[in-house]
């Protein structure tokens, strides 16, 4: 029989990020893609007997149903964490999600129509887009730069586009450039949003992880209007597999996608929310952190120092102060996916993310996303010395 999907599957695609995962479990390939955790930080011990605790008391209601904004005491754990942040809160400006990536998902639902105007970063985060394509919106770009979304190209964006409902945006670490949003561009920013009256949406899944430089405020701190929806994770601080994310906005926007979660998936895992909750009240989950930043920031520096070494001198790269991610820049007439296929692959045995997709509305397709996170030092090395190998033939 033939299918009648809904227009909006028009602009539902695989993504390249999916494509590549599949090279996490093939041992044969160094994969730089996905910006996967390292699973060696995982606190497995602790989680362990967190699990047990939680299903060996006798309270079967951790297996049940639960209110779709998220159990309580977790709830005030994450507000207690985002005041500790300087983001004032309680637990009922919180939303707990289905991972920040739910977030996305919701905030387009709640405030695209077909043909709206989605203001991002150029580049921005390519999961974002997938999660905003389905409301068939349209995107206006801001260039990016070492100091993050150059807000004086933002102004002029705005100016122009009164269909506007909001601005995406990943102030600390950004993926996939690896920038962070400087606070004087931060304070502009707001001004801008509040001169042109749209919304702010501040993803943040990488803010805890700076290895270098002073921690900058939210956007959400800095807010004195309650125009920003902020997203926060615990994917790249915990574990991805726990799907924990959350959610502070203004009461009339929180309870609104209270709403959408509530039809898209009732609520979040009753189960791995009381596990989370538990874990936050018997462990230092900063303590954790730290630990991790040290860990990341050996990587990072490991894999920069590798890049200088062996990669041609034509490919340039960001240093970021934080995050997963360096983003790598070839000379302008070079293909990243048409090389990876046709060379990394099969004769370095390497994958990265190729960088043509990240952009909403003009591709370029000599940029590529490198994690550092997932591997081991000498499977990065190994495989970077390869790659390197491969491009000055190339080049």
């Amino acid at each position: 029989m033939s299918y009648r999907f809904a227009d909006r599957m028009e602009r539902v695609h695989p993504s390249a990020i999916r494509e590549l995962l599949k090279f996490g479990d093939d041992p044969g390939i160094t994969s730089f893609g996905g910006g996967y955790p390292d699973p060696a930080l995982f606190p497995l011990d602790e989680l362990r007997s967190v699990f047990d605790e939680v299903l060996q008391e006798g309270n079967r209601s951790a297996l049940q149903y639960t209110t779709s904004i998220g159990l309580p005491g977790l709830r005030s754990l994450i507000a207690e964490r985002m005041t500790a942040d300087g983001s004032a809160c309680g637990p009922d400006d919180v939303l707990v999600l289905q991972g920040a990536q739910q977030g996305l998902d919701l905030v387009a639902r709640l405030l695209i129509n077909t043909g709206d105007v989605i203001v991002t970063e150029n580049p921005t985060f390519l999961g974002a887009l997938i999660a905003f394509n389905p409301c068939r919106p349209r995107y206006a770009t801001v260039d990016v730069d070492e100091a993050g979304m150059k807000t004086e190209e933002l102004e002029a964006v705005l100016r122009s586009t009164p269909e506007a409902r909001f601005i995406y945006v990943i102030p600390d670490f950004q993926n996939p450039s690896g920038a962070t949003l400087s606070l004087q561009r931060r304070v502009r920013l707001l001004e801008l949003a509040s001169r042109y009256d749209v919304l702010v949406l501040e993803d943040t899944p990488y803010r805890e992880l700076r290895y270098a430089g002073e921690q900058l405020p939210t956007l959400r701190s800095l807010d004195t209007e309650n125009r920003v929806i902020h997203l926060g994770s615990f994917s790249k601080t915990l574990a991805p597999g726990l799907r924990m994310g959350w959610a502070v906005a203004a009461p009339g926007i929180l309870e609104k996608l209270g709403l959408l979660k509530l039809a898209a998936d009732t609520q979040s895992s009753t189960l791995n929310m009381a596990v989370t909750a538990r874990f936050l009240q018997r462990f230092d989950l900063d303590q954790h952190i730290r630990g991790a930043r040290e860990v990341y920031r050996a990587k990072r520096d490991l894999m920069l120092a590798t890049l200088d070494e062996h990669f041609p001198a034509r490919v340039s790269f960001t240093r970021p102060d934080g995050g997963l991610f360096t983003w790598v820049e070839f000379p302008g007439e070079f293909d990243s996916a048409r090389f990876m296929s046709e060379q990394a692959l099969p004769h370095a045995k390497v994958a990265y993310v190729p960088g043509a997709t990240f952009f909403p509305l003009v591709e370029r397709p000599n940029f590529a996303r490198f994690s550092y996170s997932g591997q081991s030092d000498q499977a990065m090395v190994d495989g970077l010395v390869r790659l390197g190998h491969l491009l000055h033939e190339t080049l």
